[in-house]
């Protein structure tokens, strides 16, 4: 993937994560004249590799049914779509609390049963492993994880033969938004034009916006931590998520050969409203001082699934995680399409969950004209240059 000499484009995609990577693969179809552009020296190394490395299947979603379908419906693309990456060679429970959770062991397994999903009830040797004086019910659920680093590989092969253009270490400093397209200013000085400039930089999304003068998108961020460990003997080839109150998971987390631990309370570390001309989101991770919480996540979480007091901690790693804040207190997680005004050649996009990468195609291609003609050969590697 050379640098090349080209100044003039017809897209230009700004971000190199998995979204990123994906729509620049999918722009291909239509188009030769495709420049990625990423910050950092590798792709898919900041959102794309901090995260629970979930394929959500729904069952995160009790309130929200049309979230829950949908995820449903997308894990199995994203799984025929990215088999190599996939690793499912353990069983996901799912426990429902007895107290301050919000839903009830009855609802969570008709939702998801009248559904279609993959669910049933524990059996003893599962159930046993919970305080049954905290959990209400046990259920045996089909979900998988992803290995970020075969993601990544996988998606860097496809871009490499497709031709595109993908430049490392190099920021936008610089953006113009005209009515016939966009002008970026590169961190190397150069200058480069294309018919639109798609946004996707997670937590800097507006102060890209900034740089060209356009309206921001309602975003909050936060610092969050993701603890690993290695599990106790217990949890071999288990994951384990207890909701809907006291909310943790323990799963897998493949490119580290370890597990994550995660809890609603204590991975969030600091959360503020998005405002680039107060606080650069990177800046303040990197000078924030990191006292890890996973003391407290495993003795809250070891009250539910007493086990875990045999967890071995190994580090934690810590990331900015950027959210729609319309959507912080439901189980919405749309993906964000920002375009103003109308008539903007810049367009931004804020994933959820690495499988609403299919929600960001239909919102491309509904955009019309050109992009009407798109499809996904290139992103899945069955077509090439």
């Amino acid at each position: 993937m050379s640098a090349g000499a080209n100044t003039d484009y017809d897209y230009i995609v700004i971000g190199g994560g998995f979204y990123g990577c994906c729509l620049a693969l999918f722009l291909r179809s239509i188009s030769a004249r495709v420049l990625l552009v990423e910050a950092g020296p590798v792709l898919m190394d900041r959102a794309s590799r901090v995260n629970q490395a979930r394929v959500h299947t729904g069952f995160h979603y009790p309130r929200s049914a049309a979230t829950a379908v949908k995820s449903m419906l997308l894990h199995r693309r994203f799984l025929a779509d990215f088999p190599e990456a996939v690793v499912g060679d353990f069983q996901m429970l799912y426990a429902i609390a007895r107290r301050r959770s919000k839903v009830t062991a009855k609802k969570f397994h008709r939702m998801f049963r009248d559904m279609g999903a993959p669910i049933e009830l524990a059996g003893a040797g599962h159930r046993v492993l919970f305080d049954a004086d905290r959990i209400e019910e046990v259920f045996a659920c089909r979900e998988v994880a992803f290995d970020h680093r075969i993601l990544g590989r996988l998606v860097g092969e496809r871009l490499t033969a497709a031709g595109i253009d993908v430049r490392l270490s190099t920021a936008v400093t610089g953006l113009a938004d005209h009515r016939s397209g966009v002008v970026a200013r590169l961190s190397d000085g150069s200058d480069v034009s294309a018919g639109y400039a798609f946004n996707i930089t997670y937590s800097q999304i507006n102060a890209l916006l900034a740089k060209a003068d356009l309206p921001p998108a309602r975003l909050k961020h936060e610092i969050a931590e993701l603890a690993l460990i290695t599990p106790p003997p217990e949890l071999e080839r288990l994951g384990v998520t207890v909701m809907d109150g006291p909310f943790f998971s323990a799963m897998p987390y493949p490119a580290e050969k370890l597990y994550s631990l995660t809890h609603v309370r204590y991975t969030p570390h600091d959360s503020w409203a998005d405002n680039p001309a107060a606080r650069d989101p990177y800046a303040h991770l990197a000078a924030y001082q990191r006292e890890s919480r996973y003391a407290f996540m495993r003795r809250d979480a070891q009250l539910y699934l007493p086990c875990l007091a045999g967890a071995e901690y190994r580090r934690s790693i810590y990331e900015v995680k950027t959210v729609l804040i319309k959507n912080e207190g439901d189980d919405g997680r749309p993906i964000l399409y920002h375009r103003s005004p109308e008539a903007s050649r810049v367009i931004s996009v804020l994933g959820g969950k690495i499988d609403n990468i299919y929600d960001l195609f239909e919102a491309v291609r509904g955009s019309g004209g050109a992009f009407g003609a798109l499809d996904t050969g290139h992103v899945f590697g069955r077509v090439h240059a």
